[in-house]
């Protein structure tokens, strides 16, 4: 599963971050999105969804989401 089709309110353990880009996954663990760490999705736009990681609030874009690879 992914972070496209998680529950709005239920927190989720990231298992993967499943990108080829090296810069993307940099920037992705400097927000503290990396395997083991828990996740939320807080609500659901048009083209993405905001996310709450640690003690942040992020919006990310469907392709992203698509990207961050889940367990519950």
């Amino acid at each position: 599963m992914n972070l496209t089709d998680a529950q709005i309110g239920k927190e989720y353990s990231i298992t993967e971050i499943a990108t080829k880009d090296e810069e993307l996954d940099a920037f992705l663990f400097t927000l503290g999105c990396y395997s083991g760490e828990p996740v939320t999705v807080i609500s659901r736009r048009k083209g993405g969804c905001v996310v709450s990681i640690k003690d942040g609030r992020y919006n990310m874009d469907n392709q992203l989401a698509s990207a961050i690879l889940l367990r519950e």
